[in-house]
């Protein structure tokens, strides 16, 4: 189940508060002593979280399944999505927060309202080192402020009686993120010498892909070497955004020209990136454009503008 974008939180008694955790979304299932853990698109990344795997097989009931995030927390407690990539890093622990049960011991929970599931999963749960993603007190404005001020990437409202809508997104769940930042496909970059100076990046419309400009600033060396191993495969000839070139440009990020478009290559859009950036430009390109993280977890065809954040 999917949560739909927003600029600001819902309100009233039908609805509860979470924290929007900064990782990865990840299904976790025990059967028995088999432990399994999918990403999003249902990759097997069970071997990249041992201790991911147990913390689930010390959970009460035999067969469950459950909703989460994979996230790396710093010695303070402190979410980091850029440190999931660097869990050997000292100080960081990779914990597992569960925020709905979809299957226990064989009986399927998804029509249950969410304060049911939610109650199931707290007993499940236990001591098993498992973290429980709790409902946030206070109003909407009063969460939102707690959440800003701790630097945390956002809050996600959910439906107290909704049921799981399995595989699709609903808006029984709505995301509202503090930062502006959201996921986009790489369509191309620009080369130089043995990687690349900066990524083409959009969104999908429909079936088209469109252009939001380039991303430049904010990577490694690390993290430029494994996107260029990622991308130099996926050369294509032609450009697969619809909207390039572009009406006009000269600036960073906002336009690219047919002239600049001679000096980029082209990829198959299947990679995609988590950016950050100041704000939408009139033209619907982004302005200072910042990288932040690869995102194995999302599918290309799943990227499309998320609403704005205040």
């Amino acid at each position: 189940m999917m949560a739909v974008s927003a600029s600001v939180l819902p309100s009233g008694p039908d609805w509860s508060y979470e924290v929007k955790w900064d990782g990865y979304r990840a299904q976790a299932v025990k059967n028995g002593s088999t432990i399994s853990l999918a990403s999003r698109n249902l990759s097997n990344i069970t071997k990249q979280y041992p201790s991911v795997v147990h913390a689930i097989a010390g959970l009460s009931a035999n067969a469950v399944v459950l909703d989460g995030e994979i996230v790396a927390v710093d010695a303070d407690g402190r979410p980091s999505f850029q440190a999931l990539h660097h869990a050997s890093l000292e100080g960081l622990s990779i914990v597992y927060y569960a925020f709905d049960l979809l299957h226990l011991n064989g009986r399927d929970l998804t029509r249950l309202p969410l304060d049911e599931r939610r109650a199931a999963l707290r007993t499940v749960i236990g001591d098993s080192g498992v973290l429980l993603s709790d409902p946030l007190p206070g109003t909407p404005g009063q969460i939102a402020t707690a959440v800003r001020r701790l630097g945390l990437e956002g809050v996600i409202a959910k439906r107290r009686r909704s049921a799981y809508a399995t595989g699709r997104r609903s808006d029984a769940w709505v995301k509202v993120r503090f930062a502006r930042r959201q996921e986009f496909v790489v369509g191309g970059f620009k080369p130089v010498r043995d990687t690349f100076d900066s990524l083409v990046v959009g969104y999908y419309d429909g079936a088209k892909l469109m252009s939001v400009g380039k991303v430049r600033s904010g990577f490694t060396p690390h993290a430029r070497h494994e996107l260029f191993a990622r991308l130099a495969p996926l050369q294509a000839p032609r450009c697969p955004f619809a909207n390039l070139p572009s009406a006009g440009g000269g600036h960073w990020g906002q336009g690219i020209t047919a002239e600049e478009m001679t000096l980029l290559r082209w990829v198959k859009p299947r990679v995609v990136v988590e950016v950050s950036f100041t704000e939408w430009t009139r033209d619907g390109s982004l302005r200072h454009a910042a990288f932040v993280a690869r995102r194995d977890d999302k599918s290309a065809k799943d990227v499309v503008r998320e609403a704005a954040s205040d």
